[in-house]
């Protein structure tokens, strides 16, 4: 694992303390990393949906159900 050294600023320190502190996690370090991990899945279903409304706007037309586009995101954005 890469070591670094950030600074936060006063209220995102005390509320990673008070998270440790709760024992949610076991340091700040776990904290952060796990934000990052939420942070990159979340730009995968981002990335998943504009890619789709690019997709749509090219075509124009779709032979999908509107319950079909819908299921088809939710699957997308909870998988």
């Amino acid at each position: 694992m890469k070591r670094q050294s950030i600074t936060f600023t006063t209220p995102n320190d005390q509320w990673l303390t008070e998270q440790v502190e709760r024992e949610e996690y076991s340091s700040k370090s776990e904290l952060v990393n796990d934000l990052i991990r939420q942070a990159r899945k979340q730009q995968v279903q981002i990335d998943w949906v504009r890619g789709k409304l690019e997709h749509a706007e090219k075509s124009g037309f779709t032979t999908e159900s509107p319950e079909d586009i819908l299921a088809q995101s939710k699957s997308q954005l909870h998988g």
